[in-house]
């Protein structure tokens, strides 16, 4: 079994992969082409997605009993005591904050005498 999901890729990829595969849905299309039939489709993917994302999965022989493979995406998988996962970049800041500058309200208070 094999999944792609396309975003924002030319709608010429998407005709051509209904050659091989079903779109249940739009940009996802699914399929059980064999191993030659998919490595080929994932090489057209990867030339023709333009400025688009892709993503692949599919069945296979190890621990997972699937792997995948992305293109031009922010998340990408990593390989982690022989189980691949997806590394997820955080999009906050994840240094601490910095010290407010200045002098604390009760600081104020004591050095200029009010309350």
């Amino acid at each position: 079994m094999t999944v792609i999901v396309l975003t924002l890729c030319p709608a010429g990829l998407r005709g051509f992969l209904t050659r091989w595969l079903l779109e249940i849905s739009p940009g996802v299309f699914i399929g059980g082409p064999s191993a030659r039939i998919r490595a080929v489709l994932w090489e057209e993917v990867k030339q023709y997605a333009g400025n688009g994302r892709a993503l692949m999965a599919y069945n296979t022989n190890n621990e997972q009993g699937f792997a995948f493979e992305t293109h031009d995406h922010k998340w990408h998988p990593i390989d982690r005591e022989g189980v691949t996962l997806i590394h997820r970049p955080s999009d906050r800041d994840t240094r601490p904050p910095s010290p407010t500058q200045g002098w604390s309200k009760a600081s104020k208070r004591r050095r200029f005498g009010t309350r």
